[in-house]
């Protein structure tokens, strides 16, 4: 047999180059810049670097040092109602304690209370999937299909509004201060809305459309260890109540480590505090709600002001005053080097 081969039979068969186009972009002969580097080029941008991070980190560092805070471990002091809230059959009685403390300064300019939780999980993976976003913007959607099992629906088939494991664990505490001025007691005034970030007030949340909320919400059911429905959060403020309420908003942004802090109130400044809070002796009256004791955690109420970076928190600047120093040390060793072999340069040359 004789072994056939394949040649085109004209020119215009042949296949077509796979070659690209002969331009100056696809052939890459368009002109190009290379930085040459030489001893005082690298060594200026070390230093400048190490400088440009230590002035920066020291403005950081002294920034949060001269934030106010005060912070109240009331765990133990409200040991009575933790013990009360173990017992799963008083969900539905109230239980309060009181804390008293001092300031021995006054604390000046906007002042945030914020609650702390410590020993508390909430980056697990079950947990910061189980959610539904689609319900969270008012849609009637099928939850079933969404990761909040098991807080979908209760065994009657009633669906739970919101569901998920993040909504049913919502930190439920209620925290009102008390000035005690002169033998009187004087309720600080305290702002709960306006402590969310706005794409989260006005987009990422929503209610369900209806003429008002409970009827919006009819046909659903609380989590489990909620109180009372989505639709009375806020008894007092339409506006601020259902998925756009500001305490579940802030709930609903998980955190990355196991002790962390959130926004719950800010001062309002009128009256006795429009400077912020004077010296004195106040009170937190608590209703305690949120258990902790099962996973031996710890809760706290933070009060403190805050400044153009941020908290109290010096983490920023420590991480700046390392880089700069590393640089500036770097520069330094180079020079070092650089000198030394220069030394050998040049008595090589003379021999």
């Amino acid at each position: 047999m004789k072994n056939k081969t394949n040649f085109p039979s004209q020119e215009g068969e042949a296949h077509p180059s796979r070659c690209p186009d002969n331009s100056a972009f696809k052939q890459q002969r368009l002109p190009a810049w290379k930085p040459r580097l030489n001893i005082a080029t690298v060594l200026s941008s070390f230093f400048l670097t190490g400088a440009f991070c230590l002035t920066v980190g020291v403005c950081l560092i002294l920034s949060a040092n001269s934030v106010r805070e005060i912070q109240i471990d009331y765990s133990d002091k409200c040991s009575d109602c933790s013990k009360f809230r173990e017992n799963s059959s008083n969900w539905n009685k109230e239980c309060h304690c009181s804390v008293n403390f001092t300031l021995k300064e006054d604390i000046l300019g906007d002042v945030f209370m914020y609650y702390g939780l410590q020993n508390f999980y909430q980056n697990h993976r079950r947990y910061v999937i189980s959610r539904s976003d689609a319900q969270l913007l008012g849609r009637n959607v099928n939850i079933q299909r969404s990761y909040c099992a098991p807080f979908t629906t209760y065994r009657n088939g009633t669906p739970m509004a919101p569901c998920g494991a993040i909504a049913n664990s919502m930190f439920n505490d209620t925290i009102d201060l008390f000035y005690n001025r002169n033998s009187s007691v004087i309720q600080v005034p305290l702002l709960k809305t306006g402590n969310s970030w706005w794409t989260d007030k006005n987009v990422k949340f929503r209610n369900p459309e209806s003429y008002n909320l409970s009827s919006a919400f009819a046909g659903t059911a609380r989590p489990p260890y909620w109180q009372k429905p989505v639709y009375l959060l806020d008894e007092e403020d339409e506006r601020n109540t259902g998925y756009v309420n500001d305490d579940f908003i802030v709930w609903m942004r998980v955190s990355a480590f196991a002790t962390f802090r959130n926004l719950y109130r800010r001062v309002r400044r009128i009256r006795h505090f429009v400077d912020g809070l004077p010296a004195g002796n106040y009170t937190f009256r608590i209703s305690y709600n949120f258990p902790v004791s099962k996973f031996k955690g710890r809760k706290h109420v933070i009060l403190s002001t805050v400044v153009w970076s941020g908290g109290s928190n010096p983490f920023l600047g420590i991480a700046y005053v390392v880089s700069g120093t590393a640089a500036t040390l770097a520069a330094f060793v180079i020079t070092a080097i650089h000198l030394k072999l220069r030394k050998k340069k040049t008595y090589f040359q003379r021999q």
